[in-house]
């Protein structure tokens, strides 16, 4: 545990400095010291620091990405995460830096995680298209084409669908389904960029606005809330209702959100992640069948909960038809 910090900070130490981009063919470390500019011995140090958390290979004192690096982390491809995950940090700094403060005083006024501008959204969008497009929207895609109603699909609602990548993967799925993404305005601006980079204007439509508060359309056939639906956590049942309003008779209702199990202590990776949102007051966080049984409430039928394995941690994926 005391060197789970180390790691992290050799692995966005090496995102700051870009490191991975020198490495798609083999480099010996003087060669990285001198791209990077750093101190030669020191920068050798770092590199087998990092070959030691298998996110280098040496051979013959040479350094080259892993499989795995040279995906997700050489800048430039549509799969570069290096920024989502230096993106995520704000989200811990409160545990790491204040934590003893936040225990003993409890949260202050300032003490807020600013997740709702428009600058920290518009950010984000860009760094969530990278990670959705990098797994977890294939996943998706091939759990609702599992779906014995899929055939029939005309219409979708992408709900809280922030770029969307994972509806538009279902929708190409589909010979003749169309979708419409909803979320906060420029957030649903933003994802112009993406419907237009994989040339899906004809087939997905952006809606702008808050889907707690505003309409949402109808006449949908499939409405997919992907973690979207912990932002409206104490309103969860009429938001819930309006999506059941929104589908047609036999529509299906699809859920994807955080679970937490054993009173709120685990899966271990969602509970560390959740922990400064709570210290501070904002409580978002989902224990297992909070979703699913205020989709009971509201009426939903034939529900089938199952685990979707994201990166994130394990997900509780439920399904209800209307």
């Amino acid at each position: 545990m005391l060197l789970a910090s180390i790691k992290s900070k050799l692995l966005l130490t090496a995102i700051d400095l870009k490191v991975f981009n020198y490495l798609s063919e083999p480099e010996s470390a003087s060669a990285v010291a001198k791209a990077i500019r750093g101190h030669p011995h020191n920068t050798e140090v770092f590199l087998d620091g990092l070959t030691a958390c298998d996110l280098l290979k040496k051979r013959n004192s040479l350094y080259q990405n892993t499989t795995i690096t040279q995906t997700f982390l050489v800048e430039g491809s549509s799969t570069y995460l290096g920024e989502f995950f230096v993106n995520q940090m704000p989200w811990y700094k409160p545990v790491l830096d204040s934590l003893s403060t936040l225990i003993m005083k409890g949260p202050s006024s300032q003490s807020q995680i600013d997740g709702e501008s428009e600058h920290v959204c518009a950010q984000w969008v860009g760094t969530q298209a990278n990670y959705e497009r990098s797994g977890i929207a294939q996943s998706v895609a091939e759990i609702i084409q599992e779906l014995p109603e899929f055939p029939s699909f005309q219409r979708m609602l992408d709900l809280g669908g922030g770029p969307g990548i994972i509806g538009m993967a279902i929708v190409a799925a589909h010979p003749t389904m169309r979708g419409v993404l909803f979320d906060r305005p420029f957030v649903a601006k933003a994802a112009e960029t993406y419907i237009r980079e994989y040339d899906m204007q004809e087939r997905i439509e952006v809606m702008g606005g808050d889907f707690k508060s505003e309409s949402i359309g109808e006449g949908y056939d499939l409405v997919l809330a992907s973690a979207s639906l912990n932002f409206v956590k104490p309103a969860i049942d009429s938001v819930l209702k309006k999506i059941y309003d929104a589908l047609n008779s036999g529509g299906v209702f699809v859920s994807i959100a955080d679970g937490l199990t054993n009173e709120g202590t685990k899966p271990e990776i969602m509970k560390i992640g959740w922990l400064s949102m709570q210290l501070m007051g904002q409580d978002m966080a989902f224990e297992r069948g909070f979703v699913a049984n205020s989709m009971r409430r509201v009426g939903f039928k034939s529900l089938d909960a199952r685990t979707l394995d994201a990166p994130m941690g394990p997900m509780d994926l439920d399904i209800g038809r209307k």
